[in-house]
């Protein structure tokens, strides 16, 4: 019976489906919050672009609490499963609230409510990310299967971008109307407190000792998770690559409505649907790839096309460019975004087992508080970078609240950042997952290098093994699996 959990499409399903929030959350924020501020409420879009960053110094308190908390709790329901139950409610609410119309011309008091609304949906953010993310290497210990169950997720997560993104931007037809946007908060509420539910329900934990931690030894380990070089190339994968993607759909609106001109010919609409829809077809295509050669491979095999799709948009940057190759590029654009996600998630999945091997204590909540803060993290600088770019270039929200166009040169500058800015991020992307240290073999030498140190496995480590186990973790052979590593810095 637990074979038969452990390789169901069912269950591989019902881990995948909570990233329907995951991905789509994201899209919709990342697509429309500061278009909501700067249209429709008239903020200047500086100061809109630094909400979601102050809301990360929140989540520097947020992440490590909630991943310390999930991995020492213990309920009938499992520990990461519990904080998903309760998170279910608690992100509908706070993704709701972000969406209020308030402050009318009084910019100060609307700047102060929504940064506070912005730190209520982190915190219910954090509650159902961090668990879920720590969720599959309590489930599965097999590689393969991980990749298997991580590609089944990040198919729920671009099915998520899709509904999200094309469902918001049919509904939000006229980008100075407040009104659409809280009607899309709540129908996109009520579908991601389904799909955790949905997972909740559809997964399971394995029991594990839980080993108790004051407060003060709890934020010390947070941060000493990054002491794993492993940890530390990842992130630089994680955040670049991530950067790059949340440009795009960032500076969607801006590209369509105020560069090409046309979002009020569903241009808009369709390109959204292109990028949503190819970035699914991309999991699909990728997900297998991965499972039988490496996780690293989608990445390398997607960013150099994505590059050049990209840098080829440079040539149809302006009003009246034919759309239909402007979609034929956005499509490979999907694919390579696709490509990032799929890598990103699998490979997170076995950082605590590298982790473990360094300190001796397994702690994949923690592991994953703090790769859930480093995505906040991104999300919140991409757009306060967005914001403050937008300002650069001259950005007028006057006019933008007027529904005019912007002048010729702030039109120009928009489609530079657009398409300049991804490209860089992603050339630096492509350094970090091709330095990254760890691939399948490798994986299975730290996994049973875990299970010398607890004494499951009576084998002699060999040099080559050594050596490996040095290269992943950033610690000599004999400093590994000392609880000293995670309790100092």
């Amino acid at each position: 019976m637990k074979k038969d959990r452990e390789t169901s499409f069912l269950s591989k399903c019902a881990y995948g489906v909570a990233d329907i929030y995951g991905g789509g959350a994201f899209v919709i924020i990342g697509t429309f919050f500061t278009v909501f501020l700067t249209k429709a409420l008239g903020m200047p879009p500086a100061l809109a672009g630094t909400i979601p960053l102050i809301g990360k110094v929140w989540d520097a308190i947020t992440d490590p609490i909630m991943g310390n908390i999930a991995d020492q709790t213990k309920s009938r329901f499992g520990s990461k499963r519990f904080f998903m139950l309760i998170g279910a409610f608690l992100s509908a609410i706070t993704f709701i609230l972000m969406w209020i119309p308030f402050g009318g011309a009084n910019i100060m008091l609307q700047y102060i409510f929504y940064v506070v609304m912005y730190m209520l949906f982190s915190t219910g953010f954090t509650v159902v990310m961090v668990p879920y993310n720590a969720l599959l290497p309590d489930m599965l210990d097999d590689y393969r299967k991980r990749a298997e169950f991580t590609g089944v997720r990040m198919a729920f997560s671009a099915f998520g971008n899709i509904i999200a993104g094309l469902g918001s931007s049919l509904l939000i037809t006229d980008t100075t109307d407040s009104s659409r946007y809280l009607l899309v908060a709540f129908i996109y509420g009520a579908i991601f407190c389904i799909a955790i539910l949905l997972t909740f329900f559809g997964t399971w934990e394995r029991e594990k000792p839980i080993e108790k931690r004051s407060l003060k030894e709890s934020l010390t380990q947070s941060f000493t998770v990054y002491k794993s070089h492993c940890f530390r190339m990842f992130l630089g994968i994680f955040i670049f690559g991530q950067v790059a993607t949340d440009f795009v759909t960032g500076l969607a609106v801006y590209y369509v409505d105020d560069v090409l001109n046309s979002y009020g010919n569903n241009h808009f609409t369709l390109m959204m649907g292109v990028i949503l829809i190819s970035q699914f077809m991309g999991m699909l295509v990728f997900g297998p790839i991965m499972s039988r050669t490496d996780k690293k491979v989608p990445i390398l095999i997607g960013f150099p096309v994505r590059i050049l799709a990209t840098l080829a948009m440079l040539f149809f940057s302006h009003e009246g460019a034919n759309f239909n190759i402007i979609l034929a590029l956005t499509f490979i654009i999907g694919l390579g975004m696709a490509s990032a996600s799929i890598t990103i998630y699998a490979i997170l999945a076995d950082l605590a087992d590298v982790d473990e091997l360094i300190t001796s204590i397994n702690r994949p909540g923690i592991v994953s508080a703090m790769a859930t803060f480093i995505r906040k993290i991104t999300a919140g600088l991409s757009v306060s970078i967005i914001g403050f770019m937008l300002a650069l270039v001259g950005y007028n929200e006057t006019l933008a609240a007027e529904g005019a166009r912007q002048s010729a040169s702030t039109q120009a500058g928009i489609a530079y950042i657009y398409i300049f800015l991804p490209v860089a991020l992603m050339v630096i992307t492509l350094l970090f997952t091709y330095k990254f240290p760890m691939n399948k073999k490798d994986f299975a030498i730290i996994q049973k290098e875990v299970q010398r140190r607890k004494g499951e496995d009576d084998s002699e480590t060999t040099e080559e093994e050594k050596i490996i186990c040095e290269r992943v973790t950033g610690y000599s052979y004999d400093k590994l699996w000392s609880k000293d590593n995670a309790l100092k810095f």
